[in-house]
């Protein structure tokens, strides 16, 4: 267990910030910070490099678009461009589609507050999951990587970690459990070090280097 632990500090220390901070993201339990995070989780769904994803939230934000509000009343073509200052080019024109068709289903049916998708949920993942999928362009990976950020600020989702910080986990010959990862960290890191262990999972961290430094 104590090299376990050294392991989750040195994955801490070296990648232990979240897709939300990377995006510029300063989460909270309001309205504006939760829709932000719907929208980098879109990003996220499809198929490009996370890094791009974070750069076209960041351009989106950067253009004002932060509030349901904002993304519905923005043009069409405004989201393309912004998506397109993010590199975001391969989907760029579905995407734009998605964001203003989701802005509009965040304000009609949850008054643009996805604190109530969370009561509506009844604290409960899997129905939350259910509940996330409504949205354009977001699946079943899409939900996981949403209820993964959003832990820091919903803590009755912890511990929560999907299958690609399982996958990271198991890269470092780490507990593959969440409850069994959570012991290796405080409770408000266990966010963080999901994040850490997906980014093990997708290659952009070395597990035999990061089990050096822990020796």
């Amino acid at each position: 267990m104590g090299d376990d632990r050294n392991v989750a500090r040195v994955l801490l220390d070296r990648r232990g910030h979240t897709y939300a901070q990377e995006a510029g993201i300063t989460l909270a339990d309001r309205p504006a910070p939760l829709y932000q995070l719907l929208v980098l989780t879109t990003l996220l769904s499809t198929r490009i490099r996370a890094q791009v994803g974070v750069a076209a939230a960041r351009e989106l934000f950067a253009a004002g678009y932060r509030t349901p509000q904002a993304m519905e009343a923005a043009s069409w073509q405004d989201r393309v461009d912004a998506l397109g200052r993010g590199h975001y080019r391969r989907y760029d024109e579905r995407t734009a589609t998605m964001l203003g068709t989701g802005a509009r289903l965040c304000l009609e049916r949850w008054h643009g507050d996805l604190r109530r998708l969370h009561r509506a949920a009844g604290n409960d993942p899997a129905s939350l999951r259910r509940l996330l999928t409504g949205f354009p362009g977001i699946g079943p990976t899409g939900a996981d990587i949403f209820l993964r950020e959003v832990q820091a600020v919903w803590p009755d989702l912890q511990p929560y970690a999907d299958k690609r910080a399982v996958a990271g986990a198991r890269r470092l010959g780490l507990p593959a459990t969440p409850d069994r990862l959570a012991d290796l960290v405080d409770d408000t890191e266990f966010g963080r070090l999901a994040s850490a262990l997906v980014r093990v999972a997708l290659g952009e961290d070395s597990p035999a280097e990061i089990s050096r430094t822990a020796r």
